[in-house]
């Protein structure tokens, strides 16, 4: 910081925010659209629109119904999306297998939505959550997720949704050694051009549970997710993972969830230099929504305060569920 020069009254510092215009001049960050991807939640079955009771307006879509919802988002020029599936129980098991299949519920929206928007990004989850019939994102033997034998699945799981056009392969997992072995696996295949955007610091926090309950694992979900998502607590531990992850190959990083780790988030941008994603969870936009339904906040102003802050802290990009609104309130300014 430079040493500061002058003081009150020849140094005014209300001056550069009289106007409208010369805020605008001086403003030092900047949201825009091509700052958002949206994520979505896809089921199977026909003719479905189903919302999510934990999150207003957001809602989970049949395939027959998905394209009409990302249409209007890439319309308004979001980049890119992210694909949550919610499983039919019937297909969850102990290993997970469904997780492996070529012809799964993601790698059926893969391919349908590609088909029709083939300029648009397509980001896919890698972990066992929604396909296992437990709720962890690993195998679990002995009330332990397993490390290294999910890592083989998840190695599986990422070329099957490689293979169906998934451009960006995202392990959410935080087992360790799965960015290196997701690589190899993708090299070895010639997929040497998807790219992987790690969950790099993904924190064993309690705002996911809006999440879980449009994934249909808040009912099944045994224990917690403590050995192998990050406590919160701790910042060293957070950069050694982060580290870790760029060693093994992530093109992309990401911090998940967002508001309460700004910290986190600026620490990480400074440090590494990479393309870093902030992941505005479930649980900080119904808290929000909440907010702003009950009259307690004003809408437009809130959801821009909360993404401009993001980019303060040094995010390239924002995976957030209010990316259409987001573009909708930028379109209005």
């Amino acid at each position: 910081m430079p040493k500061f020069l002058g003081e009150f009254p020849s140094v005014r510092m209300r001056r550069n925010r009289r106007f409208n215009w010369l805020r605008r001049i001086v403003e030092e960050n900047h949201l825009t659209i091509n700052d958002l991807i949206l994520p979505i939640f896809v089921k199977d079955g026909m003719n479905i629109k189903e919302p999510i009771n934990s999150m207003p307006n957001v809602h989970k879509y049949s395939l027959d119904r998905v394209t009409e919802h990302i249409n209007e988002a890439y319309s308004l020029g979001v980049p890119a999306i992210v694909i949550f599936p919610e499983i039919n129980p019937k297909l969850k098991t102990k290993e997970a297998h469904e997780a492996i299949n070529p012809d799964n519920l993601i790698c059926k929206s893969i391919r349908h939505i590609a088909s029709n928007l083939p300029d648009l990004g397509i980001i896919c989850d890698v972990a066992l959550d929604p396909f296992n019939s437990d709720g962890h994102d690993g195998l679990l033997l002995d009330n332990y997720v397993v490390n290294d034998s999910t890592v083989e699945i998840l190695c599986q799981q990422a070329l099957v949704q490689a293979e169906a056009g998934c451009n960006i392969i995202a392990p959410s997992d935080m087992m360790d050694g799965r960015v290196a072995e997701i690589r190899k696996a993708l090299d070895s295949k010639g997929y040497i051009d998807v790219g992987i955007m790690s969950y790099t610091a993904k924190f064993a926090s309690a705002f996911y549970g809006p999440f879980r309950d449009a994934i249909g694992t808040s009912q099944i979900l045994k224990g917690d997710k403590r050995t192998y998502q990050i406590n919160p607590a701790n910042i060293n531990e957070t950069m050694r993972q982060v580290a870790q992850n760029v060693a093994e190959g992530s093109d992309i990083l990401m911090v998940k969830p967002g508001l309460p780790y700004l910290d986190v988030l600026s620490k990480i941008k400074e440090e590494f230099r990479m393309p870093t994603i902030a992941y505005q969870v479930s649980g900080e936009y119904a808290m929000l929504k909440g907010a702003i339904q009950n009259g307690w906040l004003d809408n437009d102003t809130a959801i821009m305060e909360s993404l401009i802050a993001f980019k303060r802290a040094g995010a390239d990009g924002i995976l957030t569920y209010l990316a259409i609104e987001a573009c909708n309130i930028l379109n209005k300014n």
